[in-house]
């Protein structure tokens, strides 16, 4: 039996998909046509948590989700790091000589050119990896195949015709968990956490330096800061970022107080545990 609902974008079998499955086995996952709906399930209930991708080693930034993130009203209570490896996959009994076209999403097409080049295929681009395998299934024909996760091949019942052909294997997707729960319990104190928060600074000469002294001067490791835009103006003043640690660490408490006198906004969006993959080598 179930516990809960995670909520994820994609088609089932997407990436997004095998990482609700490996983080929390015991949640049935339910999949969204956007980020916004899914955002939206977890915010009205009917998702516990969301896993929601925020960027890829090799693409960078997913492009609407960091839009998303502060006006979702959502917390971030983890963060999960997943090599990602595509699988080559026709409906059974197709040889990889019958084939002449393959269908993913565009990244994913990129992310294999060097296969595809070898078995020189035509591409055809689809909005998702999944999409691909279930557009497959349901239409079956011995000159296509569809590049999508494994998991896809098992629940539409394709066979692998050649395994992780990514051209990089190094191609690392970070999600962030999300819940609609205020106050979440705090991770245990012997954990190391991340906590992610957002601020606009004051308009003043200076002002983003100037927030951002105190983190050095306190011995802050600062792992992000990005500008985004709000509302459609080109003034990028909203910036969204992550350091070690919790807020009450004397260093980042203090980094704090200096960041908000210099800003006319903040609020922390999590404080979670750090994945064990970001100690990895």
């Amino acid at each position: 039996m179930t516990k809960g609902r995670i909520a994820f974008q994609g088609e089932l079998g997407a990436n997004s998909h095998e990482a609700c499955v490996a983080a929390f086995p015991e949640m049935e996952p339910v999949p969204h046509a956007t980020f916004e709906e899914a955002f939206e399930a977890v915010k009205s209930g009917d998702c516990q948590l969301g896993m929601i991708p925020v960027e890829n080693s090799i693409a960078g930034r997913v492009a609407d989700v960091h839009h998303l993130l502060p006006s979702s009203g959502l917390k971030i209570v983890g963060e999960r790091f997943k090599p990602i490896h595509f699988q080559l996959m026709a409906n059974p009994g197709v040889k990889l000589e019958d084939l002449k076209t393959v269908a993913s999403m565009p990244i994913a097409l990129v992310q294999c050119r060097k296969t595809i080049r070898r078995l020189k295929l035509k591409t055809e681009a689809v909005g998702d990896t999944a999409l691909a395998a279930k557009l497959l299934a349901a239409q079956p024909d011995p000159t296509r195949a569809a590049i999508s996760p494994a998991l896809a091949a098992e629940l539409y019942g394709l066979e692998i015709l050649a395994r992780d052909i990514e051209d990089e294997h190094h191609n690392t997707t970070r999600f962030l968990v999300m819940t609609a729960d205020k106050n979440p319990p705090p991770p245990p104190f012997t954990t190391p956490c991340v906590t992610s928060f957002v601020f606009r600074v004051r308009n003043m000469p200076a002002a983003l330096y100037k927030a951002m002294g105190g983190f050095a001067t306190n011995g802050v490791n600062m792992t992000k800061l990005e500008s985004y835009m709000e509302n459609g103006a080109f003034t990028a003043t909203f910036f969204y970022a992550e350091v070690d640690g919790r807020p009450e660490d004397r260093g980042l408490a203090l980094a704090f107080e200096e960041l908000q006198f210099f800003s006319e906004q903040f609020a922390i969006m999590g404080i979670y545990p750090a994945d064990p993959f970001r100690s990895r080598g």
